[in-house]
């Protein structure tokens, strides 16, 4: 539940409030019982820092392999490089693992009755 500021525009009382958002606002100070008390604007308490966490954590399709391995497969072009055939025909790169295909849920058909 949110936390409401509120002041009295009468006698200067200040309180906050801990309210559902579905509740109607306090009008009746508790103070001096006059119908100033109103609800105050504040700023929000967090703050989202960083450069977009939302645009790149949670946008639809996957990211490329070189992107999602970071530096380290950076690092790793290199090397792979240097381990080329001498007679300067292409390597052959491994083929990656394939994960395995999971089977299809079988569900079995109720018994036929023929009469």
């Amino acid at each position: 539940m949110p936390i409401y500021a509120y002041k009295c525009e009468s006698c200067g009382h200040a309180k906050d409030v801990l309210q559902k958002m579905s509740d109607d606002p306090l009008s009746v100070c508790p103070a001096c019982g006059q119908a100033t008390f109103r609800k105050q604007l504040t700023a929000a308490g967090f703050q989202l820092k960083g450069s977009g966490w939302y645009v790149t954590d949670f946008r639809e399709g996957q990211k490329p392999a070189a992107a999602a391995a970071g530096p380290a497969a950076e690092a790793a072009k290199p090397a792979a490089a240097e381990t080329a055939a001498p007679s300067g025909e292409p390597t052959a790169s491994p083929a990656p693992a394939a994960a395995p295909a999971a089977a299809p849920a079988v569900t079995p058909a109720p018994p036929s009755s023929a009469t």
